[in-house]
């Protein structure tokens, strides 16, 4: 499995791509923006996109969506709840003093419990709301990694005072769907660096109440 991690965007947004060696499919995780050069690492390991995924709707995530669309046809899936904080993408780029970036059609609801597969890997939605009511994180077991988007950091949570946040179900979702994962899974958060569930259930200073 080909998978290449890098941060895009003025919120250096950790956007993920994995690509399948025999299929040369790819899926994109949060194209937040600088799809110039997501294409160009596409191009460099001569992948074709399958399927864009949005772990939620804030603007560095969901940014450069359209124009991925566009120029790879591919269709784009995220959680049906966060629709109306994707139609405040106006207002969001107003909040960050940025241009409104295009807006695409959401072409499939992702929910708990979906499974995409890309060549033979599967990877599982599991519904974390909390940091938006529409988080998704992506669980892949056979990489044993987690792409959290913004719902678990390194040392940290996501915020929950932007519209759709919630401190409690953040919370619930962390310990309900992802401290239930093998401690030594590897967590691709939506900004920063990588860690380990075991790690944050023994260091993370939000969690040890849970």
């Amino acid at each position: 499995m080909i998978h290449e991690i890098f941060p895009v965007g003025m919120l250096q947004c950790n956007c993920s791509i994995l690509g399948d060696e025999s299929t040369r499919e790819a899926i994109v995780i949060d194209p937040g923006d600088e799809i110039d050069r997501i294409l160009l690492v596409l191009a460099k390991h001569n992948l074709r996109v399958k399927l864009i995924v949005i772990t939620h709707a804030h603007i560095d995530h969901i940014g450069g969506a359209q124009r991925l669309k566009q120029a790879t046809g591919a269709p784009v899936y995220m959680n049906e709840n966060d629709a109306p904080l994707y139609d405040m993408l106006d207002m969001q780029a107003a909040w960050l003093g940025m241009t409104t970036p295009g807006r695409t059609d959401i072409d499939s609801a992702l929910r708990d419990g979906d499974s995409l597969r890309l060549g033979q890997t599967e990877l599982h939605a599991l519904h974390t709301p909390g940091h938006t009511q529409g988080s998704v994180s992506l669980w892949i077991p056979t990489e044993n990694k987690l792409i959290a988007g913004d719902t678990l950091f390194r040392d940290s949570i996501g915020r929950t005072d932007l519209p759709g946040g919630d401190g409690r179900k953040i919370l619930r979702s962390i310990h309900d769907k992802l401290l239930t994962l093998p401690e030594d899974a590897i967590v691709i958060p939506g900004h920063g660096e990588s860690t380990t569930i075991g790690r944050e259930k023994k260091f993370n200073p939000f969690l040890r109440s849970l």
